[in-house]
């Protein structure tokens, strides 16, 4: 089970990691508006992953 759990936080932090990069680079491209709804979804999603993290972790 120990091992699943480090599997699991590795996979949440490169979720993270690549969701960061994702939005780096489109924000560049992308108008304003749209950027900034994507950072608000990306936020929210690291916000639930780093809960899923928390909870598995316990």
């Amino acid at each position: 089970m120990v091992d699943e759990k480090n599997e699991i936080d590795k996979l949440i932090d490169n979720m993270i990691t690549s969701g960061d990069d994702l939005v780096k680079n489109l924000k560049t491209v992308l108008p304003d508006s749209l950027s900034e709804s994507m950072m608000m979804f990306h936020e929210s999603n690291v916000a639930n992953l780093k809960k899923i993290k928390e909870f598995l972790n316990k």
